[in-house]
């Protein structure tokens, strides 16, 4: 893969600690693979990052956003990158608004003034067939060891509530359940607690990358189904290993507030992207 021999720019972001490098297509340029997102997600001999955003030009909205996970699978939806590039894109145009397309569907983004921004990542799914679920069920009990919750947030999720989300072995548990039958696309798996009125501490394992400091789609996964089991209300703050996030599902979606970081810019040598397998 060469890129047509030239150097390729990326952007590097983080929001709460989710990283992401970010492809700017607007302009042009040979497309992005799946071979291509392995091989820059490698910690070691790429870049690294827990999803791989392109930017892609579209006539309706802002831009239009594509998802890849470090094993080079698709995602539909990334809160974090939204946010992200929505506060890179605000920037670029001077707004303080703009909407977003994503396979999810289209994203409203606003700055909200305090150097945070907000995503509204649209209604939950909450039927099994939505989610998807292998076979028809209570998305609020699934019958798994540990009694989770289901919901669809434009990729499944898988929630549990314990007694302490620390103690978890959440590199075992997380893959153990991410490849469970039940989820025929897989799933994120998240482990949460109350620590207080409206306020959870989480951990999160995401499909396609394993352990991560945060998760935009996992974190409004969680609110979400925190409320349905009358844990919280509507509106809740959430302790990830990055960060802060918090989350207030809405009659028109679920919003979802937190910080975003822009750390540095770079470029692809056309010597490296020769090297990676097409």
């Amino acid at each position: 893969m060469t890129q047509n021999g030239f150097p390729l720019p990326f952007m590097k972001m983080h929001g709460a600690g989710n990283d992401f490098v970010v492809i700017d297509r607007r302009a042009g340029g040979a497309p992005v693979t799946a071979a291509l997102a392995r091989a820059v997600g490698d910690r070691h001999r790429g870049i690294g990052f827990d999803q791989l955003a392109v930017i892609e030009t579209d006539p309706d909205v802002a831009a239009k956003l594509v998802f890849f996970n470090a094993d080079g699978s698709e995602a539909a939806a990334c809160g974090n990158a939204t946010r992200c590039i929505a506060r890179h894109l605000m920037e670029e145009s001077g707004g303080t608004a703009l909407t977003l397309r994503t396979e999810r569907g289209l994203l409203a983004c606003e700055d909200t003034r305090d150097g945070r921004v907000r995503v509204n990542m649209g209604a939950p799914f909450l039927d099994w067939q939505d989610i998807p679920l292998a076979e028809a069920m209570d998305t609020l009990h699934l019958p798994i060891d540990g009694d989770p919750v289901a919901t669809g947030m434009g990729n499944p999720h898988c929630t549990f509530f314990v007694d302490d989300a620390d103690r978890i072995d959440l590199a075992t548990r997380g893959a153990e359940i991410e490849h469970h039958p039940l989820y025929p696309e897989r799933t994120n798996v998240q482990f949460a607690h109350l620590l207080g009125p409206d306020h959870l501490r989480m951990r999160v394992w995401e499909r396609g990358v394993g352990i991560t400091l945060a998760s935009g789609s996992s974190s409004c996964a969680v609110a979400v189904a925190a409320h349905r089991r009358g844990l919280t209300g509507r509106a809740v703050t959430l302790d990830l290993d990055g960060g802060r996030i918090e989350i207030d599902w809405r009659d028109d979606g679920v919003w979802m507030t937190g910080p975003t970081s822009h750390v540095f810019n770079g470029t692809l040598t056309p010597e490296w992207l020769a090297s990676v397998e097409p």
